[in-house]
């Protein structure tokens, strides 16, 4: 009998925990539903312009303003880049060791507003440099935000291909676009 009551005791009082326990953020927050991503490299070579990409689906709901669930990280598997040509393809994997680096990570962290567009802090871990940018700007549209860096093969420890003795080369910089696409 006395185990029964305390038992009792016990089961309202963790009732009372539990039931009073309260999400780390508002419904009031304002939140941004995430369905899916691409991401371009564009650049230049002798030939002329060249754009490699990719689309996947991801899933994630940003809660803006708070510490938790403002974050968004995706890992981007390398073989799915297509340059629209084959051999552009392979080159493109083979410049960026694709069999010993099968994945980029793109992380997006304290998102938060800016006049109608965001700002966030990314980082992307790409073969084995990790660049990070602060207050990287995200422009707001109707479906989606986007936004771009500007960067050298060199800057991540790679040399921009060149073929057939050096007929053709492929410029240093080039432009990674981000797209993630709203719900």
């Amino acid at each position: 009998m006395h185990n029964k009551i305390l038992l009792g005791i016990l089961g309202v009082a963790l009732l009372f925990f539990l039931g009073s326990a309260t999400p780390p953020f508002q419904a009031s927050d304002p939140t941004l539903i995430i369905n899916k991503i691409e991401i371009t490299i564009n650049g230049q070579s002798t030939v002329g312009k060249y754009s490699c990409g990719t689309t996947f689906y991801k899933n994630d709901t940003l809660v803006l303003n708070v510490a938790q669930k403002n974050s968004l990280k995706a890992e981007i598997p390398m073989v799915k880049f297509d340059c629209g040509n084959k051999i552009m393809t392979k080159d493109l994997q083979g410049t960026v060791k694709a069999d010993q680096f099968p994945f980029s990570v793109v992380t997006l962290s304290n998102i938060r507003p800016f006049g109608n567009h965001y700002k966030c802090n990314l980082n992307f871990c790409i073969v084995t440099k990790t660049l990070v940018y602060k207050d990287f700007i995200l422009t707001n549209t109707n479906q989606k935000l986007q936004g771009a860096i500007a960067l050298q093969f060199t800057d991540i420890g790679l040399s921009p291909p060149v073929k057939m003795g050096g007929l053709i080369k492929v410029n240093n910089q080039v432009t990674v676009n981000f797209s993630l696409y709203k719900k």
